[in-house]
Parts: structure tokens; sequence; C-alpha cells
């Protein structure tokens, strides 16, 4: 009788969940709504045209250096613009950036299907990575501008996961069209790796559609008393207290950033050189953490309710701590699975509510910078910690070089945390007793 009616309650528990999300979702307003189409169209075309590239190098009988090439130069790419297209995106509105963003990318993903000449084909992959920030740089602060504060954490909830998803879809297609082209329609290899490349850049294209629906305000330059515009030192005087918060969350993200950029690129070389994993076995698991990451991402708006936003990042990336060792340190594939799924999973989840409680603090003139900045230095991270990572491998071995890998990104993840909490705490209690004040 028990457990028949606990089931029962649990039920209950996950029909109100659902009901919740339909409800927030249509709480949202037109330009969320379409921009959620614009994220869709944009993630399945990236997902299938990443999951592919690789093999198109392959087929013009490149090795694999030049993808490490392609790669580094894009990242570059990203790195050099993320904060002048945060200042652009603030200044010229994020609409008109994101359609320049989409229109520029398309253009360089069709040049990177067609060009065969490896100079080209590097430069076409550093402009894709220079026009894909200004999209990157706008999402966030658009979200942010066209939503509550109580709508924020389940709406960068969503649109993490509804990016994850699209991703996976169009990991899947990428490859079902290739094979289809190849093996039903009897096309040469290169030519259906190039067809699927193209119809990636086309879908990617479609993006834009929704956007010339979106509606945005008409951004107004401040002017000061002689009439011009502000200079930069009195654009740091009235800005300054949201600089130092830029700074603040800039400081946590890198030190997550220099932990992840220690293991998250070299899943796939990790648990093929410990558990000698075939390629395929690999590209299920790390989709099952791009799957698991989404549901968590869900979930993460439900611990906000009972702990708060700082609180819950801080919480979800702590738990994630003992499953990073757990695969750090185990010798099976089936324990290392597990241990991965639920650290992507819990270390993930936090991500969009940092970014919710980031957006709420800092005002609109500035969103774009932020999340620029945040981006870069995340991406930093990345870069510098890549070629450690990869040494300690090497001078280790395949078991204790990860091991000692995975114990450090514990190790800053840590740091990270805790330096989170202290820093935001305050704030936290701020909005709780606030939270109390109106309920009463």
């Amino acid at each position: 009788m028990f457990l028949a009616l606990k089931n029962e309650r649990r039920k209950v528990e996950k029909m109100q969940i659902m009901t919740d999300w339909k409800h927030q979702f249509g709480a949202y307003n037109l330009n969320i709504r379409l921009f959620f189409i614009t994220n869709i169209c944009t993630q399945i075309g990236m997902g299938i045209f990443m999951v592919i590239y690789n093999f198109y190098i392959r087929e013009l009988g490149f090795n694999e250096h030049l993808n490490g090439n392609i790669i580094a130069m894009t990242a570059l790419a990203s790195a050099i613009i993320l904060i002048p297209a945060g200042i652009i995106s603030d200044k010229l509105g994020r609409k008109n950036v994101m359609m320049l963003g989409i229109i520029v990318t398309t253009a360089a993903l069709i040049c990177r299907s067609l060009f065969e000449i490896e100079s080209f084909l590097l430069v076409s992959a550093f402009i894709a990575g220079l026009a894909t920030a200004f999209i990157q740089v706008s999402a966030i602060p658009w979200l942010a501008e066209n939503s509550s504060h109580t709508q924020r954490v389940q709406l960068f909830s969503y649109h993490a996961a509804v990016m994850m998803i699209a991703n996976v879809i169009g990991n899947v297609t990428g490859g079902v069209l290739t094979d289809l082209f190849t093996y039903v329609f009897n096309i040469e290899a290169i030519w259906s790796v190039r067809l699927t490349l193209l119809i990636a850049a086309i879908i990617f294209c479609m993006g834009i559609v929704p956007i010339f629906k979106m509606t945005e305000k008409k951004r107004v330059i401040e002017l000061n008393d002689t009439g011009k515009r502000n200079p930069i030192k009195m654009s740091w005087l009235r800005n300054k207290k949201h600089f130092k918060l830029i700074l603040l969350f800039a400081v946590a993200q890198l030190l997550i950033g220099f932990g992840s950029g220690l293991v998250i690129p070299y899943l796939n070389l990790y648990f093929a050189d410990r558990f000698n994993t075939s390629n395929s076995t690999i590209g299920i698991i790390l989709s099952l953490g791009q799957a698991a990451t989404a549901i968590a991402m869900l979930v993460g708006p439900l611990v906000v309710k009972r702990v708060g936003e700082v609180r819950a990042v801080v919480y979800l990336q702590l738990l994630s701590l003992p499953f990073l060792l757990l695969t750090a340190y185990t010798e099976s594939l089936l324990i290392a699975t597990i241990g991965f799924l639920f650290r992507q999973a819990l270390m993930n989840a936090g991500n969009p509510i940092q970014m919710s409680l980031m957006m709420s603090k800092v005002d609109d003139s500035m969103k774009g910078l932020a999340n620029s900045v945040n981006q870069m230095v995340f991406q930093l991270g990345w870069a510098f910690m890549g070629p450690v990572s990869t040494s300690i491998v090497v001078l280790y071995g395949s078991y204790w070089g990860y091991a000692y890998v995975f114990s450090i990104t514990a190790g800053l993840y840590l740091i990270g945390s805790l330096y989170f909490y202290f820093v935001f705490k305050s704030s936290s209690k701020l909005r709780v007793q606030q939270s109390l004040a109106k309920s009463s």
C-alpha cells in the first residue's frame, strides 16, 4: 500500500514537472520562441558539418595534422573576436549581429565544403570561427533581454538542452546522409561527404528566417555634455561595478576552463587508450553524455527552487567530482562510462544557472561583453591546458597519465566551485530575502 502511494506520488510529481515546463515555455514571448527555431536549425546544421568534416579532409588526401590546424585556426579566430563581437552586439543590437553571423558563417561553410587547397581550407576555417562568435555572443543576451528574472534559469536550461539535442540529431543525420549517398545512390565517397556538408550549410542558413520576424528596440547611444560619444574613461566610471562583476565571473570560468581543457577534448582518446575501445563505441558513449547533459540541464531549475542559484551551481559541480575521480582510477569500461555520464551531466547542469545569474546582474548594455569575456576565458583554458594534458599522458602512460590529469581537473573544479560560492553567496542570500519579503 505504501509503495503504491509512493509510486502514485512520483507520477503526480512528474506530471507536475511536465506541466510546469509546458506552462513556462508558453509564457515566453515571440522573440524567444523564434530564437529557439533559429537555434535548432543552426545546431543541427553545425552538428552535421562538424561530425563529417574530418572525413572530407581525409578524402582530399590530407593527414590528421591538417585537421588539428583547422581546429586551432577556428579556436584562435573565436578567441580574437569574442570581446569585440560582444561590444559590437551591445552597440548594434543582437538581431543585426546574429543575422550577420549566420550569413558569413554559411558562406564560410560552403567554401569549406568546396575548397581543396590547404591554404583556402585554413582561411575559410578562420573566417567561420570569426563569424560564429557573433552568433555565440548574442544568443544569451538576447534571451536575457526578452525574459524576466524568474524565467531565466529555466529558459537558459531549455536553451542549453535544445542545443545538445539538436547537435546530437545533427551528428546522427550527418552519418546517415553520407552512408545514404555512398551506398544507396552509389555516389563517389568525396562527393557523398561534400553533398552532406552542403546540406549542413543550407540547414544552418535556414536559421536566419525566424530572425527576420524578431523585433528589437532601437539602441540609444548615450552622449556627454558636449554632444560627443562618451570616451573610454567615462564608460569605465559609469560601468565600473559591471566591469568588476564581469571580472569576478571570468575568474570562476577561467578556473573551470583550465580544468575542462585538461580532460574534455581528449575523452575519446582516454576511452581508446585505456580500454582499447572501438570508435563506434566511443561515439555512442559521447552521445549518451550529451543526452545525459540535456536531461540534467532541464532538472537544474528544480535544484534552484530548493537552494537558490549560487548553491545550485556549487552543489552540482561538487557532486560531479567523485564521478570524475571514479573515471580517473577505474580499469572497468562500464564504471568509467557511468562515471563519465554522471560527471558530464552534473558539471554541465550548472552552466545555464551560472549564465542566468550573470545576466541578471549585468546591465543590458554590457550583456554581450559579459558573455563574450566568459566564453573567451573558457577557451583560453582549453588552449593553454591542451599541451599540458597530452604531455602528462605521454610521460606517465595511459593509466597514470589520465589519472593525474583527471585528478588535477578535480582540484581545479573544487577551487573554482569554492571561489564561486564565497564570491557570490552574499548576493544569493540577498535575493532570497527579497523573494521572501515579496511573498509575505
